[in-house]
């Protein structure tokens, strides 16, 4: 008689855990449960969550707050804390760079905070995907950095819009605000002293063109024989300059308006997000948070303005590879630069890319940050 001996096989996998529930824990896609642990988890780090806020809404509140008070105190020292160039200051000044470094910084927490903690071994024992583990902290900190700046972005725009100036100076002339080209014709029509003794004229400079002397602005060309000008002649002069002027005109704003903060918004949210998830695949990939953070700011505030500014003809490509010239070239186009110069209105940048362009790089980076990141951790060491 013989006996067969049969080899052990492999451990299999159950397919249904306790009370005939599926078992996920070899999913890559990360439960509810998971996502709600990563996020108690950086909530609990009263320091960074002190931060974050501080930067995102304390700067701008604070900022706000003084301006408000000052005004109240010395309306005539104080100009009004709000309005169009008090919002795009604090939007391109503070909110991008400052919100970009903070969120960088709490995605390189997330990234490395189970190596910190020594917690790392703990999470994998627990037979979860460590893809699994590593996705979780992106809906996990989006969750905390997206409402925090969506808070500060909120502020900025309901003090900006509800303590505007209520009247617009222009080259030294207060007037109505966002009229347009035929209002502010009209306008100038019926001031005209106002409009040609103040707004910057651009006549003809051939002599025999200029047919009086409207004033303070005479073009020294002009022949001092000339009669003053009529006030007919003066109307259809001021006219006329108002017609030159009104393209810089049209630009300025009482308070910022409703599309422009919605497209402001959008833009210093995805800032934020790809900030995070550029900083949680960095820390994955080194393994700890404060090189990946001093690399994050040097990434903002050092080769981003430097490649924006400047053009390298042999290395052009590799400038418009860097995520923050795409993100750069996504702000809207009434808003200032950043980084100094005109803005995406009348661009300084140095190298010009499309939207296009600049999504796929937004996209790459993202992506390809995120796939470092999740393989990092899946090959790590326990």
């Amino acid at each position: 008689m013989t006996m067969s001996i049969e080899e052990p096989s492999a451990p299999v996998r159950l397919a249904v855990g306790t009370g005939g529930t599926p078992d996920r824990r070899w999913s890559w896609i990360p439960t509810g449960r998971m996502i709600g642990a990563r996020w108690h988890e950086l909530r609990r780090r009263r320091g960074l969550m002190a931060l974050l806020a501080g930067v995102t809404v304390g700067i701008p509140a604070l900022f706000l707050a003084i301006r408000l008070i000052l005004h109240a105190v010395a309306p005539a020292t104080y100009g009004p804390a709000g309005g169009y160039d008090v919002f795009v200051g604090l939007v391109a000044g503070i909110l991008y760079v400052f919100g970009f470094i903070v969120a960088a910084t709490l995605g390189a927490t997330a990234g490395s905070v189970d190596l910190t903690e020594g917690m790392f071994r703990h999470h994998v024992i627990t037979g979860r995907s460590r893809t699994a583990l590593y996705l979780a902290r992106i809906p996990a900190g989006l969750g905390i950095i997206v409402p925090l700046v969506a808070v500060g972005f909120a502020i900025v725009c309901t003090v900006c819009v509800l303590a505007a100036p209520r009247t617009l100076t222009y080259d030294g002339v207060t007037m109505p605000a966002q009229l347009s080209k035929a209002g502010l014709e009209q306008w100038a029509g019926q001031h005209a002293t106002e409009v040609v003794g103040n707004f910057p004229l651009r006549l003809k400079a051939h002599p025999s063109d200029i047919t009086c002397l409207p004033g303070p602005n005479t073009p020294p060309f002009a022949a001092p024989s000339l009669a003053p000008c009529t006030p007919s002649q003066l109307r259809a002069l001021a006219v006329e300059v108002a017609s030159q002027n009104y393209p810089n005109y049209a630009r300025i704003f009482l308070s910022p308006p409703a599309s422009l903060m919605v497209e402001t918004g959008l833009w210093i949210e995805l800032e934020a997000a790809v900030a995070f998830l550029i900083g949680l695949g960095l820390a994955s990939l080194l393994g700890q948070r404060t090189v990946a953070v001093v690399l994050m700011i040097v990434l903002e505030i050092i080769i981003t303005p430097l490649a924006v500014r400047s053009r390298l003809p042999h290395l052009v490509n590799l400038q418009r590879s860097i995520i923050g010239v795409a993100t750069a070239h996504l702000e809207p186009s009434r808003l200032p630069s950043p980084f100094g110069g005109n803005g995406p209105g009348g661009q300084a940048f140095g190298v010009h890319e499309s939207t296009v362009v600049a999504i796929c790089v937004v996209v790459a980076w993202t992506v390809g940050w995120t796939a470092i990141g999740a393989w990092r951790m899946a090959t790590r060491d326990a």
